[in-house]
């Protein structure tokens, strides 16, 4: 799996912090030092080293011009990130990281098109208190390190289905919101990107109480993973699968076009500015 970094079964988050230490003495600095000369807090460098927080990549690329240690914490990064999620949706992340193909239902904006702030008020709960923000925080930093695989070369072919639901539903503020809709109308510009609006004319379906997505491999393997309020499922059964893909179909099917659709998220910002 690959949140397992040794043999002894260290996570991720415990090794990438048993190496921020190892630079840091090796450099002769103290905490205090580090700070100084980084501009990071110093109580927040000691929860990265002791394990207890997930930094946003940026800070681990900042320490590895500092430290001269090319990418080698931006990658320990990538293995930590996924301590962050329950241990059932790991083998899921592992397997999106790797795949060529995705095609993604999804009933609000899909994880990875999600801005940072949007990102922040979705997994934000009523309580505020130190222990809860840093965890926020630190699921905020993972979501946006899941969107990497994006990017990746090569690229994995995606489509997107995202209920008008999703488009029906603004962000606490404007501004938010604003940027939430230019990510969405950019991503659907890339040309390894399709994406589809399935509007509420199409009436009720099966995929209503969650998302669904497919994803295949390089050796043509495909799994299917269904998530809703009761939790999520993966499965690489074939009948399971097909089923799962003859559905997809069915609402590919149904959705706006790739035009259609990026001329509905452009109305929705028309009027949300309006």
């Amino acid at each position: 799996m690959g949140e397992r970094v040794d043999g002894d079964g260290e996570s991720g988050l415990a090794g990438l912090g048993r190496t921020l230490r190892y630079l840091r003495e090796k450099d002769g600095k103290s905490l205090g030092q580090l700070a100084d000369v980084t501009g990071y807090d110093k109580s927040y460098l000691s929860r990265l080293e002791s394990g207890k927080r997930l930094s946003k990549m940026v800070v681990m690329e900042d320490l590895d011009r500092y430290y001269g240690s090319g990418d080698l914490l931006v990658q320990l990064w990538k293995v930590a990130r996924y301590d962050a999620f329950m241990d059932k949706y790991k083998e899921f992340m592992r397997l999106e990281a790797a795949a060529r193909v995705m095609h993604k239902f999804t009933p609000g904006v899909p994880g990875l098109l999600q801005t940072e702030d949007f990102a922040r008020e979705v997994v934000s709960g009523p309580q505020a208190t130190e222990e809860r923000d840093e965890a926020i925080e630190e699921q905020v930093a993972a979501r946006m390190g899941r969107q990497l695989l994006l990017r990746r070369d090569p690229a994995p072919h995606v489509r997107f289905i995202i209920d008008e639901y999703a488009f029906r539903r603004p962000a606490a503020t404007a501004k938010t919101w604003d940027d939430q809709l230019l990510r969405i109308e950019a991503v659907a510009m890339w040309p390894n990107v399709v994406l589809q609006v399935l509007p509420f004319a199409t009436g009720a379906h099966l995929h209503m109480d969650g998302s669904m997505t497919l994803l295949w491999q390089k050796d043509g393997s495909t799994v299917a993973y269904k998530e809703g309020n009761a939790g999520g499922v993966l499965t690489d059964d074939p009948d399971a699968v097909l089923s799962h893909r003859l559905s997809y179909d069915r609402l590919r099917d149904l959705a706006l076009s790739p035009s259609d659709s990026l001329t509905f998220i452009r109305d929705v910002l028309e009027e949300h500015r309006s």
